[in-house]
């Protein structure tokens, strides 16, 4: 059979880029479909440093690391394709492509799942009382503000206190919002050391640990939520009219689901980054992508 392409790289964040990059590095001719307008996923929506001190040997911004990362597939072979989303892919190894103002399909021989993860969203937590405005997953914030210039509330109300949460929190404690508390169901805050002691630590964020979120407030904006101390039982009622879910990411193989059989992918199509598994540092992530993208099937 002849192929349109030798590889498929399906999502353009850390991890697809540095796979699409190895793979032309060794010869393949590679198509990169990512659906944002430039390459990069949840990197640009990141201007925290802590990126590319393992890669680079510098400490960047994720807006910067994502930057490295489109210069050199600039100056590569890799064919880069914005604006673009895979709708599925086919056990005969073609896959349809939704860009714009076209619909089409495309063949390959290998197909590198590189489309990340998603948020667990406010929704799936089983949250009681009203569904007002004002609750937002982190990612969600992260990209109205980082991203497009949007503003939110002023008395904000974290679930959850992973890496993004924390550093989220104190971004937006710099920029004159009341970070009320952050609220985690267990007995210590999540997230990697220096995280909590540049960010959490370093903003003064109040912590209420052992305790979750079990109802929103208010009618068409919120208002304030309950708070239950699990160990007891104990409620008590925070007045916040923000809510940002940081609750931990979830592998995003929706696509892959329907080519399991028996449990298993077939050999030619390989999950690298976070829709492999959830990584804590971007630099690990990139230099195991190049790795899984290299081995021959």
């Amino acid at each position: 059979m002849s192929w349109d392409v030798n590889v498929l790289v399906v999502g353009g964040g850390a991890a697809g880029m540095a796979a699409a990059l190895a793979l032309a590095e060794a010869g393949a001719s590679v198509v990169m479909a990512d659906p944002g307008e430039k390459p990069g996923g949840i990197l640009n929506r990141c201007v925290h440093r802590g990126f590319g001190q393992g890669l680079f040997g510098e400490d960047l911004t994720g807006q910067e690391y994502a930057a490295r990362f489109r210069r050199l597939l600039r100056e590569s072979s890799v064919t880069v394709r914005p604006r673009t989303t895979v709708l599925s892919i086919l056990p005969d190894r073609t896959a349809v492509l939704s860009g714009p103002g076209r619909l089409e399909k495309i063949s390959f021989e290998r197909c590198i799942l590189a489309a990340g993860s998603y948020e667990r969203t406010p929704q799936s937590l089983l949250l009681g009382g009203t569904r007002p405005a004002g609750v937002y997953t982190a990612g969600c914030v992260q990209g109205l503000v980082h991203e497009y210039g949007q503003d939110i509330g002023q008395r904000i109300v974290f679930l959850g206190s992973g890496d993004v949460g924390q550093i989220l929190a104190a971004q937006l404690a710099a920029a004159g919002k009341q970070v009320l508390a952050m609220v985690e169901q267990k007995d210590r805050p999540g997230g990697l050391p220096r995280n909590r002691r540049e960010y959490l630590e370093a903003a003064n964020i109040p912590l209420i640990l052992q305790s979750t979120v079990t109802r929103l407030h208010g009618d068409r904006h919120l208002t304030g939520v309950t708070i239950c101390h699990l160990p007891t039982g104990k409620e008590s009622f925070l007045s916040c009219d923000t809510l940002i879910t940081a609750t931990g990411l979830i592998p995003d193989r929706r696509l892959a689901d329907p080519l399991m059989k028996d449990g298993k992918l077939p050999e030619w199509l390989i999950p690298v980054g976070n829709c492999r598994r959830i990584y804590d540092i971007v630099d690990v992530l990139a230099a195991d992508s190049r790795k899984l993208a290299l081995i021959p099937q």
